[in-house]
């Protein structure tokens, strides 16, 4: 029979093609169009979106305490002692509310103003959601003097709501199990729901939320694992805590809190002897990542305040120098939280606030607030202008440093840095740039890569830490501007939209970058870490926009090599050099031999092409930033000034450490 013959003939598109998915079908069928994707971010979506359950109880005054626990199964329990979800009859439903809350998409009090003035979740799809893709979940209701209780799975309650007992306390818990049929990563990671939480008590202070693991015993080995977050000054805390690895310039944030128009505004901000603009900010609870009309209420209002404030001190026609609003942010440590009821989000990421009335109310009462603090505080104001001059000579510094790199780019002619062995292909897709440790290393890695595609860049020694200088200085340093050069992108161009020209907040362009997988290789001991940290922070701090388009990885180079006669394997793991000693000494691993790998230079190049760089075998980490408020407040650690931070961190993650001594 003919190939032709046996294919199918096409079905024919009738009303019977078209599927109509009950209740919570759609969400199994197409989970990411609700939680955004089905890893890690997704899994602990489903956390965020019962926690915030209970936070929008806490913002309508009902609830103080919030408890999570990640137990033993990988499952999470979410309790609070909120109103609790009501239970009674929904008549136009025919069952109980708790039983459509749970698996009715679109449906809860969010909708309903009386109920509820803001709240971050408002599309109503959120618990429900997670019900879908639980393979169990059990709701718990305390209620008027009653507990009441009913368990899901696949979304599907197996009995009606029923009452189990008396009580004098009142709340919700849910307990649910992420079905490990839809999401490819089922393991909760304990710091990611941690930094999450802590945010959480910053942004409603007054709010008691723990978090337990009960898979993991604590340092003292006395209990679990366990994190209490309370705050009492909310964002002012907040900024203090984002500052404590920094020198700050002030003795205590300045703190707004008012309400201007119906909508409650809270900022704190500080300045510190950073290089860096540290702004984040908040609407409903939600990071609004790509700012909003809320962070230009208040850009506005500081840039107004202060050049008012500098103008009348006659510092700046001293100083002759030409002041921009960017010169007003170095140094600056800021965030921005609004509750607004009707928000409307824009962007590329939905993350955008775009209600035109917030800016107004943000501008109003920051400036109001600022003015005053300027002129009752006339010491910090002036350490706050001084630095604002330093900023502007910095500035022009810095951009004099851009010009004499651009013209060194790809731009301005086509030279690029002499140890750079390029690739043959220009497709950027397809095209890799190794950054390898050292000139011995680059050499290797230049004789293994595949020509086509791998281009190599050495690096000698350890580059410029950026965290502790200014953007000038980091543009002189000659083993970042070979990588700026390398990379085929610019600085300090303006975003232009109608031109189609795109740039970040530092001006950084990337329509001329040249590889999309931009991967760092450095050996497997303290110096290649420190190196990679150092890389990594140029990045986070100057080319994030790499950082979030997926562009960045790490090479995972073999830690060992087990040989026993012509049989040999590389091994990554503690765990898989033990396998591999067993297997290949047939229960003998004294008879085998082990190879440790402590530098690139050890393997030759058929060696590092085969395990490091052949994209069918080697193995990459690919850098994503989970919470930037906590990769902004680890960098500043790690690399910041203040020794005792750093210090405090060690101790705490030192039976995390890796030692090869």
């Amino acid at each position: 029979m003919s190939e032709i013959a046996e294919k199918k003939a096409p079905a024919e598109y009738t009303a019977d093609s078209i599927q109509v998915l009950e209740g919570l079908e759609a969400v199994r069928k197409r989970p990411s169009m609700y939680i955004g994707d089905t890893g890690v971010k997704g899994l602990h979506h489903l956390v965020w979106e019962v926690v915030d359950n209970s936070i929008d109880e806490a913002l309508a005054g009902h609830c103080d305490r919030i408890e999570v626990a990640i137990n033993e199964n990988n499952s999470v329990t979410v309790r609070d002692n909120g109103r609790g979800i009501p239970v009674d009859f929904h008549a136009k439903e025919g069952r109980s509310a708790l039983e459509v809350v749970m698996t009715v998409l679109h449906a809860g009090g969010k909708f309903d103003k009386d109920s509820y003035k803001v709240s971050g979740g408002l599309h109503g799809v959120g618990v429900s959601c997670v019900n879908a893709l639980s393979t169990d979940l059990k709701v718990t209701v305390r209620r008027k003097g009653h507990i009441y209780e009913q368990d899901y799975k696949i979304g599907v309650p197996q009995y009606a709501v029923r009452e189990i007992g008396d009580t004098d306390e009142h709340g919700t818990q849910v307990d649910f199990l992420p079905d490990d049929s839809i999401f490819t990563e089922t393991v909760y990671k304990y710091d990611t729901i941690a930094t999450r939480l802590r945010e959480l008590s910053y942004l409603n202070k007054g709010i008691r939320i723990t978090l337990m693991d009960r898979r993991e015993q604590n340092a003292d080995n006395t209990g679990f694992r366990y994190e209490e977050f309370y705050s009492v000054g909310g964002l002012s805390e907040f900024v203090q805590y984002l500052d404590s690895a920094r020198t700050v310039l002030m003795p205590l944030p300045i703190h707004v809190v008012s309400e201007k128009g119906g909508t409650p505004v809270e900022v704190a901000l500080q300045y510190n002897s950073d290089y860096q603009e540290h702004i984040y900010s908040y609407v409903n609870n939600i990071n609004t990542i790509e700012g909003g009309t809320h962070v230009a209420g208040f850009r506005a209002a500081l840039t107004r305040t202060l050049k008012n404030y500098a103008d009348k001190s006659g510092k700046l026609e001293r100083a002759k120098v030409e002041i921009s609003g960017e010169d007003f942010r170095e140094g600056l440590t800021a965030v921005i939280s609004v509750k607004v009821q009707e928000p409307q989000f824009e962007g590329q990421t939905k993350t955008k606030l775009g209600n035109s009335d917030v800016s107004g109310a943000v501008n109003t009462v920051v400036g109001e607030i600022l003015q005053q603090y300027l002129e009752e505080n006339p010491r910090e104001a002036g350490i706050i202008v001084e630095k604002v001059i330093l900023a502007a000579k910095a500035r022009i510094a810095a951009r004099k440093a851009r010009e004499m790199v651009q013209r060194k780019t790809v731009l301005g002619s086509t030279s690029l840095p002499g140890k750079l062995a390029d690739c043959s292909e220009s497709d950027p897709e397809i095209c890799e740039l190794y950054l390898v440790e050292g000139d011995s290393a680059g050499g290797t890695a230049k004789q293994g890569r595949n020509r086509a595609f791998q281009a190599i860049l050495p690096l000698r020694g350890k580059i410029l830490n950026v965290e502790k200088a200014q953007e000038h200085r980091i543009l002189e340093n000659e083993e970042i501007r070979n990588m700026i050069t390398a990379l085929g992108v610019t600085f300090g161009t303006p975003a232009d939209p109608e031109k189609g020209i795109e740039a970040d907040a530092k001006g950084l362009n990337l329509a001329k970058l040249r590889y999309h997988k931009v991967i760092i290789m450095t050996d497997a001991d303290v110096d290649g870490s420190h190196i990679r940290t150092l890389i990594l922070t140029f990045f986070f701090r100057y080319m994030r926009a790499l950082v979030d388009s997926g562009y960045i990885y790490i090479a995972q180079p073999p830690f060992y090599l087990v040989k026993r006669g012509k049989e040999e394997r590389y091994c990554w793991t503690e765990e898989e050099r033990q396998r591999a000693q067993e297997e290949l000494g047939r229960g003998k691993p004294e008879t085998v031999n082990v190879q440790r790998y402590k530098g690139l230079g050890e393997m030759n190049a058929e060696q590092l092409w085969q395990t490091t760089m052949q994209p069918e075998t080697r193995s990459l980490k690919q850098v994503n930033v989970d919470s930037a408020v906590e990769a902004d407040h680890l960098f500043s650690m790690l690399m910041g000034d203040e020794v005792a931070p750093r210090r405090e961190f060690i101790e705490q993650n030192a039976k995390y450490a890796k030692l090869d001594v």
